[in-house]
This record gives structure tokens, C-alpha cells and sequence, in this order.
């Protein structure tokens, strides 16, 4: 049952205890509100602020499992804030683990701060969680992707669309990783796990990945440099560095170019022409 009383009074204290720069919001120099305004809470939340505010006030309707998800990561609350925040809208907290799609406040605070950088928060099955505009830009709207297509290993077997965006030199070793790193977390979560299911879906519909998933090989690990084929602004070399949160498995993969050189500039035309993109 929805505690509504308890709902509002914990979602107005956690607005009131986040200031504008932990979620990556200019503060201005008007800003008279304690914390973060009911606006930018929706709006991190994606919903309307009318239906936050309602929540707020203990008015509104009983959020179902995504909204509340939504809140919790609007907030960026930690999963115990999380887990208490389920309980108080009359709903089972999700299970924690590598299945989470909960990215943690620290990885968040970091992201948030990375606007000029090409960056994106991702899971073990390489399901994109959260990009910077920038990340967006540079390798699409994960937003967009539903179901086994959110994981760039199902899509790299199923889709040649997800191949364009990278040189063809590199696809047979990327096409090798793919299916190395998805063994070893098969094995690592077990033959019931969602990484087992997706081998199993990838299988059933890729030769390419069968015969490579039929070689056994593991241990490879991707290099730091990264080569893409951007289709605005054309090659990039890109230096990726990884950041690991091991309680959800999730990681914070950063793309950087040498200042200076010719993909440094194009990164930052490829800032103004996604910008101009998404507007």
C-alpha cells in the first residue's frame, strides 16, 4: 500500500538536500529555492512537472515501477534510498545486482560533469544506461533502443547498421570480443543467467557469432584506442578510459582525443553539429 504522507515528505527532502551542480544543472544567479526546484526534478525524472509536483504534495496518483525507477534516478539516490523509496509508493524494490539499470550517484556525479566529452554509463551486457550529449552525438541515441537491441552485442551480430559506425579493419577482432567477453560473463553469472538468454538469442540468429562462440576464446580484452567513422565529421581516433563500479558492474567509458590533434578537432565541430542535431 502507498504511503503517500511518507512518499512526499521523502521526495521533498531529497530535492531540498540536492543542489543544481550534483545533477549537472547550472545554478544562475536568481536561484532563491532550497536545493532543486520541482521543475528540474520532473525534468531529470522524465515526466511533467504537474505529476511530480502532485507526488510532492501527497496528491498525486500511485506511480507505477517505472515512474518510481525514474524518481530514484532523477534523485540520484543511492539503492538503499532507492529501495526505501519502492516501499514507500507500495511497490517490491527491484533485485540489486548486475541487473540493475539503478546507475549509482557516483557514477552519475561524474557523467554529469562531462558535457564537453563523449561519454556513456553502461552494463556488463553493453546496454547503455546514460550518455552525455556528446556520447549521443558521437554513437546515437541508446534511449531509442528497447529489448535484446539495447545490448551492442546483440545488435553487432543481428544489425550491420551498428557495424557502419566503425572501420572495417577492426570489425573482425570487435566481432571476437563480442563474443569472448559475453562467454565469460556466462560463466561468471551462470547457464540461467540474462547473459546466457541473450548468447542464446544472438546463437539463434547469427552464423558469425556461432562459430566464434564455438571457439571458446577468452581473455581478450579491447584496446584503449578506438577508431570511429562518424558519419558528420568522418574518422575519429578516440582514447577510452574505463571507470568500474563493482557492486552494480556497471562502467563509465570516457572517449578523449589527444589535444591538438585532427580528432580533437573534430570532436569539438561534433559538438556543435550534434547540438544542432538534437535542436
Amino acid at each position: 500500500m502507498i504511503d503517500r504522507t511518507g512518499l512526499a515528505t521523502f521526495l521533498l527532502r531529497r530535492r531540498e538536500s540536492l543542489q543544481p551542480e550534483d545533477v549537472g544543472l547550472s545554478r544562475g544567479q536568481r536561484r532563491r529555492t532550497r536545493g532543486l526546484r520541482r521543475e528540474e526534478v520532473a525534468a531529470l525524472s522524465h515526466m511533467s512537472t504537474d505529476y511530480y509536483a502532485r507526488l510532492e504534495r501527497g496528491t498525486g496518483p500511485h506511480p507505477s515501477e517505472q515512474m518510481v525507477a525514474s524518481i530514484a534516478q532523477g534523485l540520484h539516490l543511492t539503492l538503499a534510498e532507492r529501495d526505501h523509496l519502492f516501499r514507500l509508493a507500495g511497490h517490491n524494490p527491484p533485485a540489486r545486482g548486475t541487473a540493475t539499470d539503478h546507475v549509482s550517484p557516483g557514477l552519475l556525479r561524474i557523467l554529469d560533469r562531462l558535457d564537453d566529452t563523449p561519454a556513456e554509463i553502461i552494463t556488463e551486457l553493453g546496454e547503455t544506461l546514460r550518455q552525455t550529449p556528446l556520447g549521443v552525438a558521437l554513437t546515437g541515441d541508446a534511449s531509442l533502443r528497447t529489448g535484446a537491441a539495447r545490448s551492442i552485442g546483440y545488435r553487432w551480430f543481428t544489425d550491420a547498421a551498428a557495424r557502419e559506425v566503425y572501420p572495417p579493419a577492426d570489425r573482425p577482432v570487435m566481432s571476437r570480443l563480442y563474443a569472448s567477453g559475453l562467454r565469460e560473463i556466462v560463466t561468471l553469472r551462470g547457464p540461467e543467467s540474462r547473459a546466457a538468454q541473450l548468447a542464446a538469442r544472438i546463437s539463434a540468429e547469427s552464423d558469425e557469432f556461432r562459430a566464434l562462440w564455438a571457439e571458446h576464446e577468452v581473455g581478450l580484452r579491447p584496446p584503449t584506442t578506438k577508431h570511429f567513422l562518424h558519419p558528420s565529421v568522418g574518422p575519429l581516433e578516440l582514447e577510452c578510459q574505463t571507470l568500474l563500479d563493482p557492486e552494480q558492474s556497471h562502467r563509465l567509458l570516457v572517449y578523449t582525443a589527444v589535444p591538438g590533434s585532427e580528432s580533437y578537432e573534430k570532436l569539438q565541430l561534433l559538438s556543435v553539429v550534434g547540438a544542432q542535431s538534437m535542436a
